[in-house]
């Protein structure tokens, strides 16, 4: 088997921005995060149609004359801490999720990682955090690269909270598919694609 161009990990430049090489990218395709954006922002490159060279990524050394403060300095050091861990310890996650989990709250990630097929019911009581437990399960097999879509079925008036609560504490930005949605996130789409192929992460209302 042929090696890959850009190794994963490796920088590149591609259309008038720099990008991170992700595992999974071939000879010709090039699977690639923009550097400074989350994992929403990713998509696929194939080299034989790019219109410009595609080129490993230089930077200017720094100066002296860049230098920061110490407040700016110390939120970097925190920023790197917190993301290095994605990459070690049990869990890839926690370096992308804004919440504390509590102690109880990891059993269900833990029960769900031990599964060749995650099949999981979450039926503790009311505002134990349910809904912490399944995003902590979602942000996992997402950083894992287990599955890269998600559809979340609730009432109608959950749909808002669902959708808050993914978006701020677990950065997964999903529209809301519900009866007065529907028609205007079809109206955009291209011949023979779904909403739910344009979206990958979708929150559906039941009355839909």
């Amino acid at each position: 088997m042929s090696q890959p161009r850009f190794q994963p990990g490796s920088i590149i430049s591609a259309r008038g921005r720099e990008w991170v090489v992700l595992p999974r990218s071939g000879e010709q395709i090039l699977h690639l995060r923009p550097v400074g954006s989350g994992e929403e922002s990713t998509t696929l490159v194939y080299l034989p149609l790019e219109r410009r060279p595609v080129v490993p990524a230089s930077f200017p050394p720094p100066t002296p004359g860049q230098a920061g403060t110490q407040s700016a300095g110390l939120l970097l050091r925190d920023a790197l801490t917190l993301k290095l861990r994605n990459g070690c310890g049990p869990f890839r996650s926690f370096g992308n999720i804004a919440v504390e989990p509590r102690a109880y709250q990891l059993v269900p990630l833990m029960m769900a990682l031990k599964l060749e097929t995650v099949r999981l019911l979450i039926a503790d009581d009311v505002g134990v955090g349910k809904t912490i437990e399944a995003g902590l399960v979602v942000r996992e097999l997402m950083d894992r690269g287990e599955i890269d879509q998600l559809a979340v079925l609730c009432p109608p008036h959950l749909c808002e909270q669902w959708q808050e609560e993914l978006k701020y504490r677990f950065h997964i930005d999903a529209v809301i598919v519900r009866t007065s949605t529907a028609a205007r996130l079809e109206r955009g789409l291209p011949a023979g694609s779904s909403v739910f192929t344009e979206y990958p992460f979708t929150i559906v209302s039941l009355d839909y």
